[in-house]
This record gives C-alpha cells, sequence and structure tokens, in this order.
C-alpha cells in the first residue's frame, strides 16, 4: 500500500507535513550553528515553530476551509463544520530541536465528530513518515506497521515524559517509575510524545504513559497505536485521553499489566 492510496484528507496531511519540514530542516541546521552563539537560539526556535504552523495551517484550511482548527502556536478555531478539525503540533520535541538533536516532529491529526479519523507524525530529520488512517492500519513510509509482541513485562521497554522545570506531575511521574522499573527491561525518555507514540506502533516500545499532555501531542499518535493493532487506554479508567491529558499505550498482550502497575499509584 501507498501514502498515494490514501484518502483526500490524508493526503493533504502528508503534503502539509512535508512542506513544513522544508522549513524546519532548514531551520534545525540554523539552529545547530547557533548553539555556540551569545545571543542563543531559544527565539529562533520559537520563529521556526510559528513558521511551521503558519505553512501547515495555510496548507490544511487552504484545502478544507470549513474544519476547525486547533495548534499549539496559535488560538483555536470554530469551523463551519462543526464535526471536523484538524489538531496540529507543528514542532514536537521543541527542547530536542532547540539542542540540536534529531528527534522531533510534526504531528496532525484529523478529528470527526470526537474522534480522531486519521494521522500524519513526520520525523523529518530521519525522513520516517508515520501515518494512519482508520480502518486502513498503520505504516511508516510504505512499511505496514504493528505493535510488537512481548508478552512479558521483564523483556519490554517502555516510553515516558519525565517533567521538568517544578511541574506538578513530577511526584507521581517518579512514584511510577519506582514501581515500574523493577518489573521491565527499560524506561527511555526522547522528549517527543508523537514520536513515542509512533515507536509504540512501530513496536520499537513496548507501550508508552505520560501526563500533563495536550491534545496536539498525541491525537495522531493514538490512531497510529490503534491501526497497528496495539490499546489505548487513560491514566486513570474514568478519564477522557484527550481532555485529561494522560494516556497508556501499548501492545494488547501486555497492555492489562503494564496499566495496573501505573494505576496503582
Amino acid at each position: 500500500m501507498s501514502t498515494q492510496q490514501g484518502s483526500a484528507n490524508l493526503n493533504l496531511m502528508i503534503k502539509a507535513a512535508r512542506r513544513a519540514a522544508r522549513s524546519l530542516v532548514k531551520d534545525f541546521r540554523e539552529v545547530e550553528n547557533l548553539q555556540v552563539s551569545s545571543k542563543g537560539p531559544g527565539d529562533f526556535v520559537s520563529r521556526a515553530d510559528i513558521a511551521a504552523e503558519k505553512i501547515i495551517r495555510e496548507e490544511l484550511m487552504g484545502g478544507r476551509p470549513t474544519y476547525g482548527w486547533v495548534g499549539e502556536e496559535s488560538a483555536p478555531v470554530e469551523g463551519e463544520d462543526p464535526t471536523r478539525r484538524w489538531i496540529v503540533d507543528p514542532l514536537d520535541g521543541t527542547t530536542n530541536f532547540l539542542h540540536g538533536l534529531p528527534h522531533w516532529a510534526i504531528s496532525i491529526a484529523l478529528e470527526h465528530k470526537g474522534e480522531i479519523t486519521a494521522g500524519v507524525v513526520y520525523d523529518a530529520a530521519k525522513d520516517e513518515l508515520f501515518w494512519a488512517e482508520k480502518g486502513a492500519g498503520a505504516w511508516m513510509n510504505d512499511q505496514r506497521l504493528r505493535v510488537s509482541g512481548r508478552r512479558n513485562m521483564l523483556e519490554c521497554i517502555f516510553a515516558t515524559g519525565v517533567p521538568f522545570g517544578g511541574r506538578s506531575t513530577l511526584p507521581a511521574t517518579l512514584a511510577d517509575l519506582g514501581r515500574l522499573m523493577p518489573v521491565c527491561a527499560g524506561v527511555r525518555r526522547w522528549g517527543a510524545a508523537a514520536l513515542d507514540l509512533a515507536y509504540v506502533a512501530a513496536g520499537r516500545y513496548d507501550g508508552y504513559w505520560e501526563r500533563g499532555l495536550n491534545s496536539w501531542d498525541m491525537a495522531a499518535g493514538l490512531i497510529l497505536v490503534r491501526e497497528a493493532g496495539g490499546m489505548i487506554g487513560p491514566l486513570r479508567e474514568s478519564d477522557d485521553i484527550l481532555g485529561k491529558g494522560a494516556v497508556i499505550a501499548a501492545n494488547n498482550q501486555i497492555f492489562a499489566p503494564f496499566a495496573k502497575v501505573l494505576r496503582a499509584g
């Protein structure tokens, strides 16, 4: 299967991601050079982020002017079509980008009647385009994705984001790590939630959890995991994932024991 066989909406999302990626890759080369300047790259990265969102918004809203919009860098828009909206993070992994680390992505999702129906996560530095559409599976470039098949927690590698800068979710996350580390093969913290979810879909991670996320951090990643055969759930069973911003993702075999460890806190 090729991305060309996707819906018109999906192809529009991919076009937007690739166009924004060209701008970000160019800026990424420059931000690496700014590491040694006295001015520092902070403002530069903010401009790169905003410029990328502008490109994505032009493409998506130009192609579908009646849809709503939620983006990290701009005010939300209620569309003429109240059932559909774009959910966009133009640069997930900004801190990595800021430090010249090639692990960041563009995340674009389409929501229809409260359900994510298509998602694109593009790791431009590695040219890995993760995409999924409801009922059509999950893919990386033209390779079909499946979650891992591991069943034993002691063989599993998990991912999360460790809160920084005095965030209120730090104590709970440290408690999670205290319960999880003795019963697994390791935990990774790579600093890009969209890619963490894409890696669960690709079987690179066996599971992922995190608190304090925004909808644009994870919307595209959620459908990637589901369409790759994985499971998604809230950190607290009665919560709404996008609304609360706390998620657990894993393969089907490991989801229950993984969630049990995390929900024991």
